[in-house]
């Protein structure tokens, strides 16, 4: 009886010492870390103000796992949310942007400071618990920015969680640190472009039959070259379409597939208005351009030892009598027409667009900075696979070379949303200054925009 009366006093010393303890513990948690990142403002600001880019630096994986994560709210801002999902409940959560300071729109390459708020939901104990992400415009240009992620939650009377309070340096911190370094990571691998006055749109796919030629223009001879090859293509592309009794539907696309260091490669398209073309008296329905799986053949013949002449030879003709004829379709899945000219369906991606007022050269920096925009917000692309383009809108009368506009597109992959923030600001694509000279085209709804880096070179 006596040890069993001892045990009890006992149990209720270390009770009254665990409440004691308890109570003492602080309601409220409270830890941050700082890290310096060699990028503009604007961009941290960007990645950090929605949750497209969150799985490639966020630290969520555990023992291999990667979580499955699911969009809601809006895609941009205040309101953004994100959750993910793990075979082990405890490591399942949400995320929610509760705030932001200044607006997307008044970040300007004077802006010194911004502060984002993320709601926390999670299995981490206590309430109220959030992120609060302060950034800083540091070096002697404003080059870096520092970002200060802390923590905060509250543990109110709770015992139980305020004992929570010990760990905190545990997982939370570690989240915070594997994720800073993370995101240094992903911002290094992001081109330092400034995109600040650009204003980009979402397109939706548009499919639309054209007729296109491939052609080429050395780098070293300018745009007069490059102009000089596309209006060449156009020519023939106008004489075939005649040929076909087809009608051009709209100005010239250039898709830019390989923007080289000495060479500018590209395809010349015209929009037609026939899905079908009658060669030879048979129809052929025009399908949508594929870019080929590697074969695991050609995989295998480049690692082969190098055939003999008689041998290369051989396989040279017998390469050139198994291209396609006219009528057939080739490894893109374009029709053939003959004289390097084929037909299908293109632009069947959404789109990010935005317009350039000048001349050609200032296409390959738009295309540039809508590459840098994508991957700031998230937005997926493979200008390999799916190759950007831009469109020279019809000259207005009076108008200088100087003063044309180009409408220039990035195709992206599925998941975007249906609008960037400019975009659903109602913010213009156009300068005030050129507003006059060219409204801009609601989303989806002006002609494909030709290749990036086509015109522009």
């Amino acid at each position: 009886m006596m040890r069993v009366l001892e045990f009890l006093v006992a149990l209720a010393i270390v009770a009254v010492v665990g409440l004691v303890v308890g109570v003492a513990l602080p309601s409220h948690g409270h830890i941050e870390r700082t890290q310096v990142i060699g990028k503009d403002l604007r961009q941290v600001y960007d990645v950090l103000n929605n949750f497209g880019d969150l799985p490639d630096y966020a630290e969520l994986s555990t023992a291999g796992e990667k979580p499955q994560f699911t969009d809601s709210g809006k895609a941009f801002g205040t309101g953004a949310e994100v959750s993910w999902t793990s075979s082990d409940p405890k490591k399942s959560g949400q995320l929610s942007i509760a705030s932001v300071s200044p607006a997307f729109d008044q970040i300007t390459t004077a802006t010194s400071e911004s502060k984002i708020v993320w709601n926390v939901n999670n299995a981490w104990r206590g309430d109220n618990k959030h992120f609060t992400l302060d950034l800083k415009r540091q070096g002697s240009r404003g080059q870096l920015t520092s970002v200060t992620w802390a923590y905060d939650v509250d543990y109110g009377w709770n015992l139980a969680s305020r004992y929570s309070y010990l760990f905190i340096n545990g997982s939370p911190a570690a989240f915070i640190q594997f994720s800073l370094n993370g995101l240094q990571s992903l911002l290094g691998s992001i081109p330092n472009t400034d995109y600040t006055d650009l204003v980009p749109y979402v397109a939706p796919a548009k499919p639309t039959p054209v007729l296109a030629i491939s052609a080429t223009s050395p780098r070293k001879e300018g745009l007069d070259a490059l102009n000089g090859a596309i209006d060449g293509a156009v020519k023939q592309l106008n004489a075939e379409a005649k040929k076909l009794g087809v009608n051009v539907t709209g100005p010239r696309i250039v898709f830019t597939t390989d923007y080289g260091d000495t060479t500018v490669a590209f395809d010349v398209a015209l929009p037609i208005d026939a899905s079908s073309l009658t060669l030879d008296g048979q129809a052929h329905a025009l399908t949508a351009y594929q870019v080929p799986a590697l074969a695991a053949a050609g995989a295998a013949s480049a690692a082969a030892p190098a055939a003999s002449a008689p041998a290369a030879a051989a396989s040279s003709a017998a390469a050139a009598a198994s291209e396609p004829a006219v009528g057939d379709t080739d490894r893109y899945n374009r029709l053939v027409l003959g004289h390097g000219i084929s037909a299908y369906l293109a632009l069947n991606d959404a789109t990010l667009s935005a317009k350039w007022v000048g001349n050609g050269a200032g296409v390959p920096l738009t295309r540039d900075m809508l590459r840098t925009y994508a991957q700031t917000h998230g937005y997926k692309f493979d200008d390999v696979v799916a190759h950007p383009y831009d469109i020279l809108e019809p000259k207005a009368d009076g108008q200088s070379d100087d003063q044309r506009v180009y409408e220039v597109y990035l195709p992206l992959k599925a998941g975007v949303p249906t609008q960037t923030p400019e975009q659903e600001a109602g913010k213009s694509q156009l300068p005030a200054s050129d507003a006059s000279a060219a409204a801009p085209a609601a989303a989806g709804t002006a002609a494909a925009p030709a290749a990036a880096g086509s015109a522009a070179g």
